[in-house]
């Protein structure tokens, strides 16, 4: 029988997503036995042509020629899977999004009149239809390999969606919310890091995105009365996953909150 094949993609992103695949090392091994990589420019120099099984895609939409290739590259797969916070938010790029791209540009660049690009940065989602997200910057690796083999089962991908407070309590981490009184995006922020900044007493910084069910008004309420400066909560809220809905919803309701005060 021929091999399901798979196509990894880069679209707006630092490539950090795909080396978390090559970062599978031995496990990658037993991939590659199962699948065809028909088209991974990170990994291999050789390439097949399409229509392909499963399609990679990480980045951000970001240039007018971006949104005409996300849309090949969808009628290319079957099934797409967006990979990374840039390709399920948007990424750190998304910042432009809360300001005017041509005043960036010119900060920036000494001839911004070059550039060809979008006044934001956006998720594939808003551009083709995803059929599965996974998040992280970069992601988990073995979230990456339970989305393959799952797919090859033909089975729902089982992705951890906890908030990553709860990674804390396993590991008997001690909260620096509580204990430090350091600002913490954990509590509505999804699994998947191993709570790796609070176990080495840092706030979460949101970098796999909202949690499913995230109670958003409460941690606006908390932020707001911890943060230290003013704007420091907002600052947080922006961060690597900042355009995500639940992120702006929670951005806004500091920043309504800094008004009011």
């Amino acid at each position: 029988m021929n091999k399901p094949t798979v196509a990894v993609y880069k679209f707006s992103s630092c490539d950090g997503c795909q080396l978390s695949i090559l970062n599978l090392e031995d496990e990658l091994l037993d991939i590659a036995a199962a699948v065809e990589i028909a088209f991974f420019l990170e990994a291999r120099r050789r390439t097949l042509p399409g229509p392909y099984d499963i399609g990679i895609v990480e980045g951000s939409i970001t240039t007018p020629h971006e949104v005409e290739r996300i849309q090949e590259i969808r009628n290319q797969c079957r099934f797409l899977i967006s990979l990374g916070t840039c390709a399920t938010a948007g990424g750190i790029q998304a910042l432009r999004n809360f300001g005017k791209v041509e005043d960036l540009a010119i900060s920036v660049y000494p001839h911004p009149e070059y550039l060809h690009t979008l006044e934001t940065s956006t998720a594939i989602s808003e551009h083709v239809k995803v059929d599965l997200e996974i998040w992280g910057c970069p992601v988990n690796k073995y979230q990456v390999l339970e989305a393959i083999m799952a797919l090859l089962q033909k089975r729902k991908p089982q992705l951890p969606a906890h908030p990553v407070c709860l990674d804390c309590k396993r590991q008997g981490t001690v909260c620096v919310m509580n204990a430090m009184g350091v600002l913490c995006m954990g509590p509505v922020t999804r699994t998947g890091c191993g709570a790796l900044c609070p176990s080495n007493g840092r706030g979460c910084y949101g970098c796999f995105g909202p949690s499913p069910n995230a109670e958003i008004k409460n941690m606006a309420m908390t932020l707001s009365q911890m943060q230290h400066v003013p704007g420091e909560a907002v600052r947080l809220a922006r961060n690597f996953a900042g355009y995500a809905p639940q992120f702006r919803e929670l951005a806004d309701a500091l920043q309504k909150a800094e008004v009011k005060k």
